[in-house]
């Protein structure tokens, strides 16, 4: 196919953050998630993964059930169960309990409940 660029499954973006990026670390940029494969500075292009499954940080105190649907809170960049005011990323694919730090997610942006 002629038009074919990229599978997508990692993808440039430019850091958003004035702290700037590690690697491992989500990234948000607009409606795009992904996670950041290298450490990164604001505005320098990195690659990040927006496919696959990977542990990231998740708020303190919150425990999350499997196949919960969960949020990137970009404010303080980590995952949340809260939708109202988040980015919705994937599913968590095991539990985690309110003393973990991170959880286990599934990067795949599943429609909202009843869609």
């Amino acid at each position: 196919m002629r038009n074919f660029i990229q599978p997508g499954n990692s993808l440039a973006i430019a850091v958003p953050y004035a702290t700037g990026v590690s690697a491992g670390q989500g990234v948000l940029v607009g409606a795009l998630f992904g996670v950041a494969a290298v450490d990164g500075v604001q505005n320098t292009m990195i690659e990040a993964a927006t496919t696959g499954v990977f542990d990231l940080t998740k708020e303190p105190a919150l425990a999350i059930a499997a196949g919960v649907r969960v949020f990137w809170d970009n404010t303080n960049r980590r995952i949340t169960a809260t939708a109202t005011g988040n980015f919705q990323v994937g599913m968590a694919t095991q539990a985690a309990l309110a003393a973990d730090a991170t959880v286990r997610v599934w990067l795949n942006r599943v429609p909202a409940a009843g869609a």
